[in-house]
Formats: C-alpha cells, sequence, structure tokens
C-alpha cells in the first residue's frame, strides 16, 4: 500500500488547472502546423497562422490561450493500492481547482443555472474517478469551453439504424454548430453504453492525442471516414470556409443494450485543453 497525501494532489491539479490554459499540447501544435500547411482557403491558412501565434504569447507571457478558461473536469485514474492520508480526494481536487483559478488569474465561470450567480471559484469541478489495478494516480484536468460544449449532443437511437444513423448524427451536429465551436474542433464521439455513459465516452474521448492512431482497427477506419465526411462540409477554420472544420475525430465505444443505441457527440474547441499528472 501507498500512501498520498491530499496536499500534493492540489498542488498538482492547481499547477494542471493553470498550464492547461496556458500551454498548447504538442499535439496540438503539430495538428495546427499540418493544418496551415493543408488548408487550401487563404483565409483558413492565415486563421491556422494567428492560432499558432496565440499559442506563443499565451505560453511566453503566461496568460491564458482562451479568455473561456472553462468549466474543470478531471478525470481521475486511482490504484487500488493507493491509501490517501491528510484528507479526501474530492476536497483536495476542488481545493486545487479553485487555488488554480485564482493563482493563475483564469477567468472563473460557473454560476448557479437559475439565478445565474457566479460560484466565485470556478468550484465544483465536475471529477470521474475510475479505480486502476496499481499503486498510482493520474490526474487528467481538462477545462472544458462553453461554446464548444453547449454545440455538443446525445442521440438515442434505433438499433437498426446503425452506422449510417451514427454517421449522420455526427455529421449534422458539425454542421449544426458551424462556427459557433470556434474551428477546426476536435470531436468526441461515444458509442453504446447508456444514455451517460455515452456521454462519458465522448468526454473521454477528446483527451486522447491528436494524431494518435486508434488502438482498435476497427474504429480507426470508423474515425477517418467521420473525419472526411465532417471536412466535406467545408466550414472550415472559424467558420470562414475551408477544407479543415476538425484537426480530429476520436471514437471509443462499449456494449449496450440490445433495445438501445446511445450516441453522444462532445465537440471541443481548437485550444483542446488538458494536462495529466502522474502521482
Amino acid at each position: 500500500m501507498r500512501e498520498i497525501e491530499v496536499s500534493s494532489i492540489t498542488q498538482a491539479v492547481k499547477d494542471a488547472a493553470i498550464a492547461a490554459n496556458y500551454e498548447a499540447g504538442e499535439d496540438l501544435l503539430a495538428a495546427l502546423r499540418r493544418g496551415m500547411k493543408e488548408e487550401e482557403s487563404p483565409a483558413g491558412k492565415e486563421i491556422f497562422r494567428q492560432l499558432l501565434e496565440n499559442a506563443q504569447i499565451a505560453a511566453t507571457e503566461r496568460i491564458p490561450m482562451c479568455q473561456d478558461c472553462g468549466l474543470a473536469v478531471v478525470f481521475v485514474e486511482m490504484g487500488q493500492e493507493v491509501h490517501l492520508v491528510g484528507g479526501s480526494l474530492e476536497e483536495a481536487i476542488q481545493e486545487g481547482v479553485r487555488q488554480g483559478y485564482g493563482e493563475g488569474f483564469l477567468r472563473k465561470s460557473l454560476c448557479h443555472p437559475l439565478t445565474r450567480a457566479n460560484t466565485g471559484d470556478n468550484t465544483p469541478a465536475i471529477i470521474h474517478t475510475e479505480i486502476v489495478p496499481g499503486d498510482r494516480l493520474k490526474i487528467m484536468v481538462v477545462p472544458k469551453g462553453g461554446g464548444s460544449e453547449n454545440m455538443s449532443r446525445l442521440y438515442m437511437l434505433k438499433p437498426a439504424e446503425g452506422w449510417a444513423g451514427i454517421k449522420d448524427r455526427v455529421v449534422a451536429t458539425v454542421r449544426e454548430a458551424g462556427p459557433n465551436p470556434c474551428p477546426p474542433i476536435i470531436v468526441g464521439v461515444g458509442i453504446g453504453g447508456n444514455f451517460e455513459r455515452s456521454a462519458y465516452l465522448a468526454k473521454k474521448a477528446l483527451v486522447r492525442e491528436i494524431g494518435e492512431p486508434n488502438p482498435d482497427p476497427e474504429l480507426a477506419g470508423l474515425e477517418r471516414e467521420l473525419l472526411a465526411a465532417v471536412n466535406d462540409l467545408g466550414i472550415g477554420p472559424q467558420g470562414l470556409g475551408g477544407r479543415i472544420t476538425a484537426l480530429a475525430v476520436h471514437l471509443l465505444m462499449q456494449p449496450c443494450h440490445i433495445a438501445s443505441l446511445p450516441v453522444a457527440v462532445n465537440i471541443q474547441c481548437h485550444s483542446t485543453r488538458h494536462k495529466e499528472v502522474v502521482l
């Protein structure tokens, strides 16, 4: 059994929340460079250039890449041989978000759904915890912007609709979103499970490295098919027209009930912010 002080979790979450908003991942930067090279539209090429410049300014000057610093979603993989001491996992994460958004001068965007009164510290974060073998604790902090999240959808399809129905809904979701999620986007698709599980799968699919092949050959082929269909829409960078509306489509899938075909589409803006730490 390995002991981990919860204070180290708070520190890790704080640092990750700040870094995710300040520093674009190398996979994203590489994808933006490819996009600038491959995009046919002059306006689209210029958008890619500006996005790369924006990322450089944010990292150099230590300021957020976007004014929407997101709702903090935290994925936790906790080894079953880990014993936490000094407090609770939940409060340690919430305190890390609280400190990160305060010390990092990140916009605090959480509010009461009806009164719209701001919570003041960007908590509560949304936490997904999974117990796994081992004695490590892996934490992924994902600041999710409201504009792209608003364009996401969940569908409960009839089983007979099959892959054709899934593809139709994914493409329709991106078409309806248009410029609103600040393309070029990442499209996370969760297939199967049930109502809430498909949404979880779609969200988690977003954090796979851009350009990293899906380990499932079947899903890898479906991702390529969806990416081509989405980019054929011609929405382009920032909705100004072009060949590259999405940098990637990522799928996660699991079995579902015989009477159901749940499909969730979670759209991520070009910032696609996430940082991982292992304790």
